[in-house]
């Protein structure tokens, strides 16, 4: 990621934040639209879950700029993933569900150039965390 990607991240972030808890909700409405078989993943409120999403998402992309603080953690949590079933396959389908979400929640300020800015950091740490979770298995 370059800068100006993170700056774009971080400002798009934040236009989010106001709108969290009813981003947190298209965002899993969306998941589960287009993946049902996930739901059964999530126990518990999900009012709950879309704000440890929100704050997930928060310390992620403010952590941008210090990538050597936030792998670590994206790798814990990815392992941590593997007990509630999530497989590598299912990270492409969350990413489109938050590009989907930040679209919808972001309107005419998901422009090109942030959906790509947004693109490039989420695989990059959704290829750090898939690489952490199941490089043993595919050995």
């Amino acid at each position: 990621m370059n800068d100006t990607q993170i700056t774009l991240v971080q400002e798009s972030f934040a236009k989010v934040v106001p709108i969290k808890e009813a981003a947190a909700e298209i965002f899993y409405n969306r998941l589960f639209e287009v993946a049902p078989a996930v739901k059964p993943m999530f126990k518990g409120d999900m009012k709950d879950q879309g704000a440890k999403l929100m704050t997930t998402l928060g310390v992620v992309v403010n952590g941008l700029r210090d990538l050597d603080k936030i792998v670590p953690v994206a790798e814990q949590l990815a392992v941590k993933h593997i007990d509630y079933g999530v497989t590598a396959e299912h990270y492409e389908t969350v990413g489109a569900a938050l590009l989907y979400t930040l679209k919808t929640g972001l309107g005419d300020d998901f422009t090109g150039e942030v959906e790509e800015a947004w693109t490039t950091a989420y695989t990059t740490l959704s290829g750090v965390m898939i690489s952490a979770a199941y490089s043993d298995a595919a050995e």
